[in-house]
């Protein structure tokens, strides 16, 4: 059985097997430590922890074995050395003096216990360790979190030092829990649990109420080379990891799980970032399980920072309001994106990407590819809107006029989707929805080597977030102000109507 290393850190390793199943294998496989099972398991991606640093071991899957040597760690602090001797209920000034006092490629590690804190903050080139049974809790109060300003302005007319943003804006906000700004070579690992504790605080209560933005659980800004893999992290106050405007990034073999019903709570949403590997997390949230963003209008035109070069797989979405999805806060365009071998199921909707007139000429979609995804119970498994409503103007005249307008600086572009090897099961309100601009269509969509079903009693519901739009059930594919549409060997059933319905599509070809 072929694997392949992912992450490498002094006390751990993540692996991920090299074969085409979707997110797991059918029948458990035993992992050897140095000839000793340390791990029975179906992941395609899976970690060994509490190894030693700067050790020499040898992994064996049947007949396959990988050998490797962890990094030295400078030194290695314990945290609970820094507790003792400390009365207050609020751990965050010895963990934080922990933190300062770590060195460089030093070794932080939290034992077995409870860790209450408010805000942490990292620094470069250290390891976090999070043993099994640790569980860092954020404070419930919200008054406790300090806020930071959205952005400060140069003093020299430069650009703007973007500190905080909310929904593709600088946005003054509450510091996060976990806060990695202006660092490198980062590493946080581990079995242990962060818990934001947001279903004790009034953050998902009074959300519509709060004049700043809620804290994230996870929060990486202007960082580069920083990972995390086991951890789960759960009951975030609002998007529960959100990098932003860094590079090299990892995420590996995590939990990530907020109620169905707490607003906001998406799961990872990488903004500005280039090279990002999400790999065998698992999700269940409140909201997007992973959103790709890339600021509006403003921050596009001024930084010019896609979203690149990203690559989800074997990656388990179980509950949330889109599994995968693009934007639509992309002022600065997404490209270069790679969707696979990922699990999806009682999603709203699958793969979804969604714009609107306004995120301005930059936010260009292109180079899009999703592949061998499997989806169960999933409303709508393909939409791409270019009408989306959710801003403060999204349902002005601008923007949701179907009749077509100047194509100007304000006008958004979609290139180019490619679906392939799609299994779609029980799906209810339709089995794809497109809808482009009349003035802009999106370039081509194309759909291939794919089985989709629809479930019988499928309830009604909206395919998409416009306005003008009447509920819909077992419907099949809705094509508006598309280039060109491309069914290749698809097969769809169950669905009620036309299988395929066409508007304003300049080319159609079905294979």
């Amino acid at each position: 059985m072929k694997f392949t290393v992912r992450n490498l850190t002094p006390v751990s390793i993540t692996f991920e097997l090299e074969n085409q199943e979707i997110y797991q294998v059918k029948d458990p496989f035993d992992v050897l430590l140095n000839g000793k099972k340390v791990l029975t398991t179906t992941h395609n991606v899976f970690s060994l922890f509490d190894l030693k640093d700067d050790e020499d071991y040898v992994v064996t899957i049947g007949s396959d074995s990988y050998s490797f040597h962890t990094p030295k760690a400078s030194y290695i602090l314990h945290v609970k050395d820094f507790l003792r001797g400390f009365k207050g209920e609020d751990q965050t000034l010895p963990i934080q003096t922990a933190i300062s006092y770590t060195p460089r490629n030093g070794l932080l590690v939290f034992e077995e216990g409870e860790y209450p804190v408010t805000s942490l903050f990292f620094h470069s080139q250290m390891t976090v360790y999070l043993k099994k049974g640790a569980v860092i809790k954020g404070n419930p109060d919200v008054s406790a979190y300090p806020l930071m300003p959205g952005e400060i302005p140069s003093t020299h007319d430069e650009k703007p030092y973007e500190l905080q943003p909310w929904e593709g804006n600088p946005f003054e906000s509450k510091t996060s829990l976990i806060n990695v700004i202006g660092c490198e070579d980062v590493a946080f690992t581990g079995e242990g649990v962060l818990d934001g504790q947001a279903q004790l605080s009034s953050f998902w209560i009074d959300v519509k109420k709060l004049p700043y933005g809620r804290p994230r659980m996870i929060f990486v800004e202007h960082s580069d080379h920083v990972t995390f893999n086991g951890i789960t992290v759960k009951n975030s106050p609002a998007w529960t990891i959100h990098p932003y405007f860094s590079d090299n990034l990892g995420f590996y073999d995590m939990d990530i799980l907020n109620p169905k019903d707490a607003p906001n709570t998406d799961g990872i949403d990488p903004e500005c970032c280039d090279n990002i590997q999400i790999l065998g997390i698992r999700f269940s949230v409140g909201d997007d399980c992973i959103a790709l963003k890339s600021g509006k209008i403003q921050i596009g035109k001024t930084f010019h920072k896609p979203l690149s070069h990203c690559l989800i797989r074997n990656c388990f979405m179980n509950e949330g309001h889109g599994a995968v999805v693009l934007g639509s806060e992309a002022g600065a365009g997404i490209k270069d994106l790679t969707v696979e071998r990922c699990y999806f199921k009682h999603t709203d909707r699958g793969l979804r990407i969604k714009s609107r007139r306004g995120r301005g000429k930059d936010s260009i979609l292109d180079n899009v590819v999703f592949r061998d995804i499997r989806m169960d119970n999933v409303l709508t498994p393909l939409v791409i809107n270019m009408f989306y409503f959710c801003d403060p103007d999204g349902k002005s005249e601008y923007v949701q006029t179907k009749s077509p307008l100047p194509v100007d600086e304000r006008t958004p572009y979609l290139g180019h989707f490619t679906f392939e090897r799609i299994v779609a099961t029980d799906c209810e309100v339709a089995l794809g929805f497109f809808y482009g601009l009349p003035e802009q269509k999106i370039a081509s969509i194309t759909i291939k080597d794919s089985t989709f079903t629809v479930k019988k009693n499928a309830r009604g519901g909206m395919p998409a977030m416009l306005c003008d739009l009447s509920p819909m059930a077992q419907r099949g594919f809705l094509f508006c102000h598309v280039g060109e549409v491309t069914l290749d060997h698809v097969s769809a059933t169950g669905y009620i109507g036309e299988e395929v319905e066409l508007k304003d599509v300049s080319t159609y070809h079905c294979l």
